[in-house]
């Protein structure tokens, strides 16, 4: 019997992984399909999540990001990372540096589907592997999650991100958060000739008329030079607990409340280290704690944040405050980065 069964091979699962190698423990992951895996996400890396992937032994090649830049159509501020930078890096880069550590480690990784979960007091079995413990890092619209009957209702209209890229030079090296009416654009420079810009907003529609309600940045974007849209949603998701049993949820599958902060690469490195820590110690109730601790500063700035985007006279504020409460502004950034 292994100690850990992490199911999922995305960058969530493999972190975990990789801290449980790391804390002695034998961990299998499993991963139906190949790497790398792309997904629609901003792709700019916090400083905090640089810091935490090269803890991990991984070293992240991409565009430094000083800092983050909100935009409208009459305001620009910016605030700066400090003391370090982050990293604008592919989604696809990032996923295969965790796979390379993980096979570097000796941790297996198994193409295989789970279909479902069984456990008892000592032990999980799943895909014809028995674990003391079972990771679930299977994503936004977790099946586990599902399975355990963990999935909440969320009153609020659903929100959803649409990501593509342009084969042109950066023109900024910070993220730029541009701000209009019904979503965010966000700019996050990839590359010497690649820029990501993920579009978030509550409306749906094709990725193009989206972009029209920001003029500012359509400016920078050249025709032809754009790749397939990809799209991800609805992007909240409320989660009743993060351990059930010896089944515990890490990533994306843990809960999600909007990539507004583009956050969700750094609380999975955080979430994967608590979990390991509390099924070294025994301790899995434990970990519900550990996660909200360490989740707590995001959740509350996030929620912060997206209630004010749903009030049309608040949201219209954001960027004017933003530029009067610069210092504010650093600080809030900072705390997140």
């Amino acid at each position: 019997m292994i100690d850990l069964l992490v199911v999922g091979g995305g960058p969530a699962g493999l972190a975990t992984a990789i801290h449980a190698a790391g804390s002695g423990l034998e961990a299998v992951v499993i991963e139906p399909r190949p790497t790398p895996i792309d997904k629609a996400c901003g792709e700019g890396l916090m400083p905090g999540a640089v810091h935490a992937l090269a803890e991990l032994g991984i070293t992240v090649v991409g565009h430094p990001l000083r800092g983050i830049r909100y935009v409208d159509d009459h305001h620009s501020v910016e605030a700066l990372f400090a003391p370090a930078p982050g990293c604008g890096v592919r989604r696809t880069e990032l996923h295969a540096a965790l796979a390379r550590r993980a096979a570097e480690l000796g941790v297996p990784v198994i193409p295989a589907r789970v279909d479902g979960v069984r456990q008892s007091t000592d032990s999980v079995r799943a895909a014809g592997i028995t674990a003391r413990y079972l990771a679930a890092a299977d994503g936004l619209h977790s099946p586990i999650r599902r399975q355990l009957g963990l999935d909440r209702p969320d009153p609020r209209p659903p929100r959803f991100g649409l990501r593509r890229h342009y084969a042109i030079e950066p023109w900024t090296d910070c993220v730029e958060v541009h701000w209009s009416a019904r979503a965010e654009a966000y700019v996050t420079p990839l590359g010497p000739r690649l820029v990501g810009v993920a579009v978030l907003t509550a409306e749906r529609g094709p990725f193009d008329s989206h972009l029209a309600d920001f003029p500012l940045l359509s400016r920078h974007l050249t025709p032809g030079t754009a790749t397939p849209v990809r799209g991800a949603g609805p992007l909240r998701q409320r989660v009743g607990s993060r351990a059930v049993g010896r089944v515990l949820l890490v990533g994306d599958a843990a809960g999600y409340i909007d990539a507004l902060t583009g956050e969700g690469i750094s609380l999975a490195l955080a979430g994967a280290a608590q979990l390991v820590r509390c099924i070294r110690d025994d301790r899995p109730l434990a970990y519900e704690q550990a996660w909200r601790k360490v989740s707590r500063r995001h959740r509350l700035l996030t929620e912060s944040l997206l209630r004010a985007r749903q009030h049309p006279r608040l949201a219209r504020r954001i960027v004017p405050t933003a530029t009067r409460l610069p210092a504010v502004f650093t600080a809030l950034v900072n705390q997140l980065a």
